[in-house]
């Protein structure tokens, strides 16, 4: 178990400096939640070794850390460009082709073969997180585009190429990703990552296939796009999960209007119980110094105080050079803002006409009950996980103790605010099943004598129907 039971979990991108078993151990004692495997990086023969790390120290060790598989999507890089890099100058003219060749200052390849179709004169082309930018002058609806240097610089291979004005005909899981998605879902992961969604059929689609290999695996749509933001609501709606990817939204978006949108999606993951992490650049000094600068930790605070579900890590534990301490660090600050500041008890407004109107009102009724009664848990049985995930949108100070017999579900819940969950098969009668559940946390010392809690549970309760059923109980 944690020494602290941070309600806000930690994602981090497992890589070369993390991979190992003893220090992927230690980044679980240390409090890592959830194990992102990034596929824009790393063969599968790689990603199945760690894969089969995490599953052996989750085994060894009881503990239950989730696994996000996080596809690539439709990134479009330029290939290899000559030694040293280019130098583009402002006001030059290049060509960006899709035959590939070695690049120089006159000729650029990418890797978008429709890149000539779909872009018009007068578009920006933003290379390399934007550090050198490019506008389009004509295409010949081929194979090239002339472009004009707005702001030059060194540009080296295989660099990133973000288009915020142009409507991009790539499909969302591209040839590489339903490769990968094959493998991932043949491993049973738990969460997946889709990049540069731009609508709910980019979602739907990658559902579909999920469902169609009979697997459990949850969706999480990536915000990364103009469009993505314009069509936010019906996103939310068909997503198990968000992320607030940053770093490509910050580049396709004016910069400072992402602080913003972070908080809006939060806000409305939080309203649609869904959960909802914010990534990219969170501790990056912190790739190659021991130590944050004061405003990644003012960074990842705003994100903990906005609400959101997890925070997560990408270079700074898959190549850095403190993978461990920046764990550390990242619930230092987690465990510092819960325990003096955090903005508890979400009001969360009830759907009346909605299917499960009912249990989201039995769920809002224990988390007002927690509050008034000063609980120190809300304990659930669940077989989808569905109370769970309602009972953490409300954010309640009490923790949430989950129980259930579906074993993927315990890992899943490692992504869910507030959320500890544990493996139970005995579902008898329900005073039988609440008083045992409850014994088993006095056990495991979570809970002590005096302390109140507050059951929820679906009656009859072999059944295993929605949670119907509310109850306050003193532990004596």
């Amino acid at each position: 178990m944690k020494p602290f039971h941070s309600r806000t979990k930690i994602v981090a991108t497992l890589g070369p400096a993390s991979a190992k078993p003893d220090v992927l151990l230690s980044m679980f004692n240390a409090g890592l939640d959830v194990c992102r495997l990034n596929f824009s990086h790393g063969s599968q023969a790689d990603h199945q070794e760690v894969l089969d790390t995490i599953r052996a120290i989750n085994k060894k060790h009881n503990y239950n850390v989730g696994i996000l598989a996080d596809l690539q999507g439709p990134k479009i890089r330029i290939g290899i460009v000559k030694d040293g890099g280019i130098h583009l100058v402002n006001g030059s003219r290049t060509i960006i082709t899709t035959k590939e060749c070695i690049g120089n200052e006159e000729r650029i390849y990418i890797t978008y073969t429709s890149f000539p179709k779909d872009v018009k004169p007068g578009e920006i082309i933003l290379l390399d997180d934007g550090k050198l930018q490019m506008r389009v002058i004509e295409t010949n609806y081929e194979d090239e585009v002339v472009c004009e240097v707005v702001h030059g610089g060194i540009l080296t291979s295989r660099k990133g190429v973000n288009l915020p004005n142009t409507k991009v005909s790539i499909p969302s899981l591209t040839v590489e990703d339903r490769k990968n998605l094959e493998f991932v879902l043949e491993n049973d992961v738990d969460w997946i990552g889709l990049s540069f969604v731009r609508n709910a059929a980019d979602i739907i689609e990658l559902k579909d296939i999920i469902k169609q290999r009979g697997k459990g695996a949850r969706v999480i749509a990536k915000i990364e796009k103009p469009e993505a933001i314009d069509n936010i609501d019906e996103i939310i709606a068909v997503s198990d999960g968000i992320m607030v990817a940053r770093g490509d939204l910050g580049v396709e978006m004016p910069m400072e209007e992402v602080p913003l949108l972070q908080k809006m999606i939060v806000q409305k993951c939080i309203a649609a119980s869904k959960p909802v992490i914010i990534a990219t650049q969170m501790l990056e000094s912190m790739i190659t110094t021991p130590r944050p600068t004061r405003a990644e930790v003012n960074d990842v605070a705003n994100s903990v105080l906005d609400g959101a579900d997890a925070v997560m890590l990408s270079g700074e534990t898959s190549v850095g050079e403190f993978p461990l301490i920046v764990i550390e660090t990242m619930q230092k600050i987690i465990q510092n803002i819960e325990t003096n500041n955090y903005p508890f008890h979400v009001e969360k407004a009830l759907k009346a006409d909605s299917e499960t109107f009912l249990s989201d009102a039995i769920c809002d009724s224990a988390c007002i009950l927690a509050s008034r009664t000063n609980a120190v848990g809300i304990v659930s049985m669940t077989v989808s996980g569905y109370t769970a995930f309602e009972i953490s949108a409300h954010r309640p100070k009490a923790l949430t103790y989950i129980f259930t017999n579906n074993r993927q579900l315990l890992n899943t819940l490692s992504l869910v605010w507030g959320v500890q969950a544990f493996f139970y098969d005995k579902f008898e009668s329900t005073d039988e099943t609440i008083l045992d559940v409850n014994s088993l946390l006095v056990k495991m010392k979570l809970i002590k004598k005096g302390d109140t809690l507050i059951n929820t549970a679906a009656i009859p309760m072999e059944s295993k129907g929605k949670t119907n059923m509310v109850k306050v109980t003193v532990i004596d």
